[in-house]
């Protein structure tokens, strides 16, 4: 479970370690908005419409967003 938490927190070990340690910060700041801002909505949209498709339609987009995010950083720097 360590390894899997650090493959996705750990801007050391995740594909973003290659970039400038500036960019690294950004992009994991907007990531982190990003999950902060999907569980918000996620947990409003649950309290006001008692739907969990929200949720799961907002953690798909979070997870291939993130997924992206990683994709390209792994071909910048190769």
């Amino acid at each position: 479970m360590k390894s899997i938490y650090r493959a996705v927190m750990d801007s050391s070990v995740n594909p973003l370690r290659a970039l400038p340690v500036a960019q690294r910060f950004q992009l994991m700041l907007f990531l982190s908005i990003m999950w902060t801002t999907i569980f918000c909505v996620s947990a409003g949209a649950w309290m006001w419409y008692g739907e969990l498709i929200v949720f799961h339609v907002l953690v798909l987009a979070g997870i291939v967003i993130t997924g992206l995010v990683f994709r390209q950083a792994s071909r910048t720097s190769a």
